[in-house]
């Protein structure tokens, strides 16, 4: 869920925070009384960034005894820039980020624990499930607001020459079928899919969701323990198997990001690439005039289509003079009509159901159909709350997984990295 910009963004940000002020000084108000808070929002496409800047107006306008500053933050470098702020007490009162970020600063006490604080009206609009992404330990760090599924974005030329079924969200392709489709659309000097798997642990676990897999197990001592069973191996195995012994997946793709892989796309040298649902915005402003796409669900198993998602969300600084005040403008950014306009600005689905139940949202064009049929079964990304995921995943999961896909270590090898090494990991950090 999280996106990359230049580096630049960094000081920009802190300077902004700076130019602004934040929750650690005085008590965030102006000298004629009016509280004023600090928005650090971390959206960075054009219609995003409008429509947050947009409502923070309409805001504005509607309340001129609680005034809120727009702070442009960076996905990049969000964490670093947010412990260190938070450490200085100068975090911003109310902080966009994403579920999977949310852990070390809820456990830290670094954000405001939001039951008491939201109004009934969210609570009840967002589905138990969004909100465990952001609970821990009993208590809830963040509103979950926009999600965004893995999908198939596929050429249809490509498929309608090839004769193969084109799945829906009632009736996906299994892993199986979807591994033979792959090979009956790769012809000479185009492959069935590419993997763009530079980062290859999130999109690993949250597809594996999907036949079964879970990999971290919480005991009922709250220890987390990682553990590799048969369906934790369907997701993996089969891309594995597409590289390295069908040759239906581009070898060239599991080293690139997403946005790498479009150029190929457009040119016809993949015909299907696994991406998150917002990459649609990309394919629609760089595709070629007359290129045909259309969005598939991603393959389905023992599990349905679900799938791991870790939510982008809005919290509230703990040392906030004015948590009840951030928490209010929260409630207004995310009011069921400007949950749906945050969702159109970043290409993504929204968490609430009423917002999700718009019509805007469910038309066939550019895929937003598929999209929301997907929602119900999204599932909290599988290490949503375990504490030392980071650690494993950048010491032990990414080059085991990479070193796995490429096909140069065995399946029992991939395991015993994941599951021996990463409990060792983990149990440094649950003593």
């Amino acid at each position: 869920m999280r996106r990359r910009l230049p580096a630049l963004a960094a000081t920009a940000t802190a300077l902004a925070l700076l130019l602004t002020g934040c929750s650690g000084e005085g008590d965030g108000r102006d000298a004629d009384g009016t509280i004023r808070l600090s928005f650090q929002s971390l959206a960075w496409q054009k219609e995003s960034v409008d429509a947050n800047k947009q409502l923070v107006r309409e805001w504005n306008a509607a309340h001129p005894d609680i005034q809120v500053d727009y702070v442009q933050g960076s996905w990049d470098n969000v964490h670093d820039q947010l412990l260190t702020s938070f450490e200085g007490g100068e975090a911003p009162d109310i902080i966009h980020d994403a579920s999977d970020d949310l852990a070390d600063f809820a456990y830290g006490g670094y954000l405001a624990d939001l039951r008491d604080l939201l109004p009934d009206r969210l609570t009840r609009d967002i589905p138990r499930q969004s909100w465990e992404t952001t609970t821990f330990d009993g208590g809830v760090y963040g509103v979950p607001f926009l999600q965004e599924p893995k999908v198939l974005i596929a050429n249809t030329k490509i498929l309608a020459s090839s004769g193969v079924r084109i799945p829906t969200p009632e009736k996906p392709w299994s892993w199986p079928e979807f591994r033979q489709v792959s090979e009956k659309l790769t012809t000479k000097g185009a492959y069935g899919v590419a993997w763009p798997l530079k980062e290859p642990v999130s999109v690993t676990l949250n597809l594996g969701l999907s036949a079964g897999g879970q990999l971290f197990h919480r005991g009922a001592d709250g220890k987390v323990t990682i553990r590799s069973d048969a369906g934790d191996r369907i997701m993996p195995g089969t891309v594995r198997d597409q590289v390295n012994s069908d040759h239906s997946a581009a070898r060239s793709a599991l080293g690139m990001g997403g946005s790498d892989t479009l150029p190929g796309f457009f040119g016809g040298k993949y015909a299907m690439v696994p991406l998150g649902f917002s990459y649609r915005q990309q394919v629609v402003e760089q595709a070629p005039e007359g290129f045909g796409w259309t969005v598939l669900p991603a393959p389905a198993g023992s599990g349905g289509l679900a799938q791991g998602v870790s939510p982008q969300t809005l919290s509230v600084a703990e040392d906030s003079p004015h948590k009840e005040e951030a928490a209010q403008f929260i409630d207004f950014l995310l009011r069921p009509a400007n949950m749906v306009r945050l969702a159109k600005g970043d290409w993504m689905l929204p968490t609430g159901t009423e917002a999700l139940a718009d019509p805007a949202l469910h038309t066939e064009e550019n895929g937003w159909a598929t999209g929301t049929a997907l929602a119900r079964a999204l599932r909290p990304a599988p290490a949503q709350s375990v504490r030392g995921y980071p650690e494993w995943k950048d010491k032990v999961a990414t080059p085991a997984l990479q070193e796995y896909y490429s096909g140069a270590i065995s399946t029992e090898e991939l395991r015993k990295r994941l599951v021996d090494d990463g409990n060792r990991v983990l149990a440094r950090y649950q003593r």
